[in-house]
């Protein structure tokens, strides 16, 4: 459609060359507001929740005086804030190696997360325990929801808020998770070429184990009817306008728990682990949780990581056989599996003369220089 039919052609293009100068400084302003309001040195953090921390120290292991801590907040680009604790070397000056740590699935920071970044800064590493998103101190709604796309975003947006701060080296971050978070881990590392080394620890396949129950005992069958009761769950939660939840860790124990289950009330539910945040101390995830997972495998592309991995597990734990299929699937030779001899699943969240904190130590140092 012609607007100006008696416009000399020289005029109509000096006319939409202005045009177009104005867009592009229109759009490059725009590009400069988002830079500045995204800068995590900025005190105007437009996206993320003021959250109500604690502030005393209520964590399952005592404090270091060897490192500095104090609650943090970022934020993922779901727009969810997460809270997490900053464990930083006294005595240090420079850019630091960092690690981001997080797990069990269904803990706190406050528990083997929280102990394991305290450990890890003993040993020279700034490193952040966090909250996922719906758990713990951290934002989001409905709460205590698990999600593999989501939990796998909680990974790198601590990679985000790392790479952004001065007192850390961008090009010397890696990333630690425990239990159901070390699948996460390896699903980050997958994907996060900023994350030059990860590290597992007890890891759980979430996908796996949702999908096909413990040992693969589980058929289509049996997944079907899973199907069946967890969307009978969605509508029944949509009618009450609530989301129920599964329960934590058995309490008390039946006669004829597994060992594991055992294992897991030895932590969760004594003053050895317990804590009021944590789903498995208490009242546990909503129960539809599973179903995003049992569709959404998170290891599919985990052979195409190129970053360092090490992946340690017990030798008795009942979850070994989840680290030993997930590491035959890794490819090259800075990939190691470690059995730690005679422990259990929970012995490595935290049992520290069990736990291998030198090797984790000399593992992050040589991969994150």
């Amino acid at each position: 459609m012609n607007f100006q039919p008696k416009l000399k052609e020289v005029e109509m293009k000096n006319m939409v060359k202005n045009i177009c100068a104005a867009m592009v400084i229109s759009l490059c302003a725009a590009g400069h507001l988002s830079a500045t309001e995204n800068n995590p040195n900025n005190d105007n953090k437009f996206m993320e929740e003021n959250l109500n921390l604690t502030q005393e120290w209520d964590k399952t292991f005592p404090q270091s005086d060897k490192v500095d801590h104090k609650k943090i907040t970022f934020h993922n680009r779901y727009g969810i804030t997460l809270a997490a604790d900053l464990y930083v070397p006294k005595n240090v000056t420079g850019k630091l190696p960092a690690i981001a740590i997080s797990g069990p699935f269904g803990a706190v920071k406050e528990q083997a997360s929280g102990l394991y970044a305290q450990t890890l800064a003993e040993r020279g590493f700034l490193t952040i325990a966090f909250d996922p998103s719906y758990t713990g101190e951290s934002s989001g709604q409905p709460r205590y929801v698990a999600s593999p796309d989501i939990n796998t975003e909680d990974f790198s947006a601590a990679v985000d808020y790392l790479s952004t701060r001065d007192d850390v080296d961008a090009e010397r971050i890696g990333i630690l998770g425990i239990c159901g978070w070390g699948g996460m881990a390896l699903n980050a590392a997958a994907i996060d070429t900023r994350i030059k080394a990860t590290v597992t620890v007890t890891m759980y396949d979430m996908s796996r184990v949702n999908a096909n129950g413990y040992f693969d005992s589980m058929n289509a069958d049996a997944r079907h009817e899973l199907r069946r009761q967890l969307n009978a769950q969605r509508t029944e939660d949509y009618r009450n306008g609530t989301f129920a939840l599964g329960g934590g860790v058995v309490d008390p124990l039946p006669a004829d728990a597994p060992q594991f289950v055992k294992d897991y009330h030895a932590y969760y539910k004594t003053p050895r682990g317990y804590h009021k945040r944590s789903l498995n101390s208490n009242h546990g995830w909503n129960k539809t949780s599973p179903l995003s997972f049992i569709n959404m495998p998170i290891l599919s592309y985990s052979d195409e990581i190129r970053s360092a991995v090490l992946m340690l597990h017990g030798e008795k734990a009942h979850s070994r056989y989840f680290s030993e299929d997930a590491f035959k699937k890794l490819q090259g030779d800075n990939k190691e599996l470690l059995i730690i001899p005679g422990a259990n699943h929970v012995d490595l969240y935290d049992n520290i003369e069990v736990i291998p904190f030198g090797k984790i130590e000399r593992f992050f140092n040589e991969n994150l220089r």
